[in-house]
């Protein structure tokens, strides 16, 4: 099983650059291009969060646009720059959106890991929110299968990352998520978005990773008391999960541009 994860595409109106640079759409066009050149193809892409960057009707129907000529399926979740309602009317044939009345969140279980699908949108905040009625869905939902392998998608890291102005976007309720996910041993991977960049720790006895963004990236400053949130231009990404049963769960990061290769040794 290959499931792609694009994450944080911030597509704007039609014609319109990020921060008067990014071609956020021109991104996505390339990355849909890569999705569609694999071999194998993907069995499934993953959209965590961020998925425009107002939350606008006319952003979400750009969006639409530009992911309608991606040959795989493909599921989407809300992130901070995200407008729920908004999301639902753009995607009415996506039934998925509307399984929970209150959030975006939902259980796709026809393959061999099953894939759970967690909304941390907190309405006027750039960080998550975990709220008790979320956090016990997530526990009811991973009680049905206990022994299933499962992946955990949600847009917001609950754990910090070294990137002060990004960790000050954190996610509320992180701490009752981290006791769930130690009962919940089944849960191979926490798969998360947010900071645009390709991040991996080891948090709450399972294996958590951020993938990068599909368009710009977070500038890499460690240092801390560092200067305010600055973006650079790096190439975009995505990350790919394969697994197999004899293996169990690796997780590749794949750059969308194309590079002169491959050549034999």
């Amino acid at each position: 099983m290959l499931v792609a994860q694009v994450s944080d595409l911030h597509v704007g109106r039609p014609g319109e650059r990020l921060g008067g640079r990014v071609d956020t759409a021109d991104c996505l066009r390339r990355c849909v291009v890569r999705l569609n050149a694999m071999d194998p193809p993907a069995d499934l892409v993953v959209l965590t969060g961020d998925l425009v960057n107002t939350g606008s009707p006319e952003e979400y129907r750009h969006l639409r646009s530009l992911l309608e000529s991606l040959a795989t399926r493909w599921v989407l979740i809300p992130g901070n720059h995200d407008d729920r309602s908004a999301l639902r009317a753009a995607f009415p044939d996506h039934e998925y959106l509307g399984q929970d009345p209150d959030f975006v969140q939902f259980v796709i279980e026809d393959f061999p890991v099953r894939l759970v699908f967690l909304d941390t949108l907190d309405p006027g905040r750039d960080g998550g929110f975990l709220d008790d009625a979320r956090l016990e869905w997530l526990e009811a939902r991973l009680a049905q299968a206990p022994h299933a392998p499962t992946m955990l998608f949600m847009h917001h890291p609950p754990f910090a990352t070294g990137l002060e102005a990004m960790d000050r976007m954190g996610c509320v309720g992180a701490q009752r998520l981290a006791r769930i996910l130690r009962q919940n041993p089944q849960v191979e991977r926490l798969c998360c978005g947010h900071i645009h960049r390709p991040v991996l720790t080891r948090w709450a006895g399972t294996t958590a990773c951020v993938a990068p963004s599909c368009a710009h990236q977070i500038t890499l400053a460690l240092r801390p008391g560092a200067s305010p949130l600055t973006y650079l231009l790096e190439p975009p990404a995505f990350l790919l999960h394969l697994w197999r049963p004899d293996v169990g769960l690796v997780t590749h990061t794949c750059l969308v541009d194309s590079f002169p290769g491959p050549y034999s040794f």
